[in-house]
């Protein structure tokens, strides 16, 4: 399904060939990733747990978003709200509206699940381009605190700030 269309930019539901084009951009780029997320993400999507977007550029995937309409985990997980995962641009392809549309398009669709939807945010430099986007798009902290391999991370216990550190923010839509 299409789901936005203009000029150069498409944005349409994640397809197998998609997977391994990605993959292979994101480690050109140096980020440490695996093909099998995407096919863990569009097997998700075929089981109508998840609806995977991706974006195209001149007909070349670069960015991609997944929202989980009831999940389970994190912060919010079993109240009903859907969940925006795994969100990303190309760096190259980035400051061109392609994440601004993902996100637009993914609050849409979680709207017609619920009036609220939620994100965890890694919180090493890596995401400071998305930790700045969602406070600009009027995300909020849940107030539980950081969040290490799942679950809460207890005052003064050990994390690493790796990937699995993240903070949950929400929106009402």
């Amino acid at each position: 399904m299409v789901y936005y269309s203009e000029g150069l930019i498409t944005i349409r539901n994640m397809e197998d060939k998609d997977a391994q084009v990605i993959t292979d951009a994101e480690i050109e780029q140096g980020w440490h990733v695996s093909v099998e997320k995407y096919h863990m993400r569009l097997e998700d999507q075929r089981l109508g747990k998840a609806i995977s977007l991706v974006a195209e550029y001149s007909g070349k995937p670069v960015g991609y978003i997944h929202i989980y309409p009831d999940h389970t985990g994190g912060a919010f997980g079993g109240k009903g709200y859907p969940e925006i995962v795994d969100f990303g641009v190309l760096e190259k392809y980035r400051n061109q509206g392609i994440g601004t549309l993902l996100m637009d398009i993914a609050e849409q669709i979680a709207a017609t699940y619920a009036d609220t939807v939620y994100l965890g945010v890694g919180l090493h430099s890596g995401y400071g381009s998305a930790q700045r986007m969602y406070v600009k798009r009027g995300y909020i902290p849940d107030g539980s605190g950081v969040w290490y391999q799942d679950k809460i991370c207890a005052p003064y216990e050990e994390c690493k700030n790796d990937d699995d550190l993240v903070l949950y923010l929400s929106k009402k839509l």
